[in-house]
């Protein structure tokens, strides 16, 4: 069950347009502690604009803690390492043990979430990695992606989170961890309803999709989900389809351009059995969509970092808002229509049964060699 609390504000971010001022202005203001844990940090125009503040703050005082995924960093430069440290940063890595050549479920485990926190006042959470939004292959217009800023009673779960983490961390690597401020009781600054949902691999596995079961399976009217990497397991598509079946409107807004292939391609596969269904489907051709983004019913919404499909539902660190609040639902909602207008392709159940032979072969061989995979690793049968 999703614990509410009251008396929040979140902010929508549309991309690091918004993102980026907005957490480099939180650094820039905060007085004694900052959190940043991420997937992708990259040296480019970003990376060391959001470096060169966590560089600031660490010179003035603050005590910066910047912990990245080994395997979503693995190209960082050790120079740009040790010129943040250099300045007082303290830098922590998440699994640096990576190998191309394992399929071990340790190594799959991912520090997939993008999560801020500063002073305990304020905190970013959502889907947008520390890297420019033009850093997309072709250089193609924006990727198009999601964050909340969040204040108010949801900041001490957040910020224990991060806590937690960077000090199991921290104690593995024979770290000192510096003993951490109490903290004023955050103030009631709006009046949002929203939770704080974490997947990790002890007491959270299986929250982040368990919210999204409860939500589908009450909803009533609409369901609107734009996800970047989708193959939800067989209890996330029955609960489509049987939303879909009841009278509810379900849309999904896909990824239209080819990311990566294998995954591409295995999500094509259950395609047939979601139109069937009467699940719109809407391909985002305009530029590549990182969006891990829902709606339901006008009133209900998340916004976080899980993609749904097997790395993020069941193996890697994530972090989503869910908000119960329509005018917060209605401004996502509105904000995804207006892609689905201008950027997307609605598919067809009709198109999709005449499409060739070879075609189709393709999206089931991928498809059930990302079973076979799933199965090597340990993955529950639910795919």
């Amino acid at each position: 069950m999703t614990d509410f609390l009251p008396h929040n504000q979140i902010t929508l971010l549309r991309n690091g347009t918004e993102y980026f001022p907005a957490l480099e202005r939180a650094i820039e203001q905060a007085s004694f502690e900052i959190h940043l844990q991420t997937y992708i940090f990259e040296d480019d125009i970003i990376g060391r604009r959001i470096g060169g503040a966590l560089m600031h703050a660490a010179q003035r005082g603050v005590h910066v803690c910047l912990l990245v995924d080994g395997f979503g960093c693995n190209r960082l430069p050790r120079k740009f390492i040790a010129e943040l440290q250099d300045s007082g940063v303290e830098v922590l890595i998440y699994r640096p043990k990576i190998s191309p050549w394992t399929l071990k479920r340790n190594r799959l485990r991912r520090l997939h979430r993008k999560v801020a926190v500063m002073d305990g006042k304020v905190a970013f959470v959502g889907g947008i990695n520390i890297i420019d939004d033009m850093n997309t292959p072709g250089h193609t217009p924006p990727r198009v992606d999601y964050a909340v800023q969040v204040e108010g009673p949801l900041l001490p779960s957040i910020e224990a989170s991060v806590r937690r983490l960077w000090r199991r961390i921290a104690w593995a690597r024979l770290r000192s961890v510096r003993p951490h401020r109490t903290l004023a009781a955050p103030h009631q600054v709006g009046n949002m309803w929203a939770a704080y949902v974490m997947r990790d691999n002890a007491l959270h596995r299986h929250d982040i999709e368990q919210a999204y079961l409860a939500a589908i399976e009450s909803a009533q009217h609409e369901i609107v989900i734009a996800n970047a990497y989708f193959l939800p397991g067989m209890d996330f598509r029955r609960a489509l389809i049987s939303a879909s079946r009841r009278g509810v409107r379900v849309v999904l807004l896909l990824q239209g351009r080819v990311e990566y292939w294998l995954l591409h391609h295995a999500t094509r596969a259950l395609y047939r059995s979601f139109l069937a269904a009467g699940i719109e489907i809407h391909e985002y051709q305009k530029s590549f969509m990182h969006s891990k983004v829902a709606v339901i019913d006008n009133r209900w919404a998340t916004v976080g970092s899980s993609n749904i499909d097997p790395m993020s539902l069941w193996l890697a660190r994530e972090a989503n808002i869910v908000v119960d609040d329509e005018g917060f639902a209605r401004q996502l909602r509105a904000d995804l229509e207006f892609s689905i207008q201008s950027g997307a392709r609605l598919l067809r159940l009709d198109d999709w049964n005449h499409i060739g032979w070879i075609r189709r072969g393709t999206t089931w061989m991928t498809y059930n060699f990302i079973r076979f995979v799933m199965g090597l690793v340990g993955f529950p049968d639910k795919a």
